[in-house]
């Protein structure tokens, strides 16, 4: 029997906990305990996203998580899209807590340049367009600027879930919650440091048929970080969990098999 591993799991924009419904139930079937999160002002948690004004304060559930876990556990810590950075953020503070970080189709920072890098290439490599109906409105202060983002239906439709049952397009739109990039946030704070968030160790999951990131971007991503462990799941859209969630799982189970 397989030794049973701990997942925690973080979702992307506007989504909430409620995205891994596919998936815990299965890595529980296979001996796994599963803790699914939801980020500061998503899915069920009662803030508002004008309320929450940067990266950390975001992340705050998960740090808060990590923080609650008795010495020597650790976990493997599963990030989704932009999740990839509340991952970056609790690497920096928890590394020792963390066994294996996995990046799935997710924004992954260096330590090289600021954190909002990533998001500054993949804006420009972005033409407006993509974003078809998502609403952007700016918020904050004048001082602490920042802009909120709601995915569009027609956006979910083609950019993200073009390859995941209708079902789950439907749950989706009753569900989104408005979020942000912290864009502004992640242009200020410092870099990743190669001590804590570089000395995690690092797997990075392609989704070989996502439109919202390309595959492309996603490799540039990987070769920008210096990710070494890279698996890719065939024939998954941006949202593997609803689209391909056998693959994912069998991905997940290979992970923690051999890098937690």
């Amino acid at each position: 029997m397989e030794q049973q591993k701990h997942f925690v799991l973080v979702h992307g924009a506007c989504h909430g906990a409620w995205s891994w419904y596919k998936i815990k139930p299965l890595l529980e079937a296979a001996g796994h305990r599963v803790t699914p999160l939801d980020m500061a002002a998503s899915g069920m948690d009662s803030r508002v996203i004008q309320n929450v004004h940067s990266m950390e304060e975001y992340s705050e559930p998960l740090l808060k998580y990590l923080d609650g876990l008795p010495p020597n556990e650790k976990v493997i810590l599963v990030g989704h899209s932009l999740g990839g950075f509340n991952l970056a953020v609790a690497m920096e503070k928890y590394s020792d807590k963390i066994a294996v970080a996995v990046f799935l189709a997710a924004f992954v920072p260096d330590t090289q340049h600021k954190p909002s890098y990533v998001l500054s290439q993949y804006n420009e490599k972005t033409p407006k367009e993509a974003w078809l109906d998502t609403k952007f409105a700016p918020y904050g202060t004048e001082a602490q600027p920042s802009t909120s983002m709601f995915l569009g239906p027609n956006f979910l439709a083609k950019q993200l879930y073009q390859l995941s049952p209708p079902q789950d397009i439907a749950l989706a739109l009753t569900l989104l919650r408005p979020s942000t990039l912290f864009f502004e946030d992640l242009s200020k704070i410092n870099n990743f440091s190669d001590e804590k968030y570089g000395s995690v160790k690092k797997v990075y999951v392609i989704c070989t048929e996502d439109v919202g990131v390309s595959t492309e971007f996603q490799q540039w991503m990987v070769c920008n970080a210096g990710v070494e462990h890279v698996m890719k799941i065939n024939g998954s859209d941006h949202m593997p969990m609803f689209s391909t969630p056998t693959q994912l799982l069998h991905c997940l189970l290979h992970i923690a098999l051999n890098y937690a």
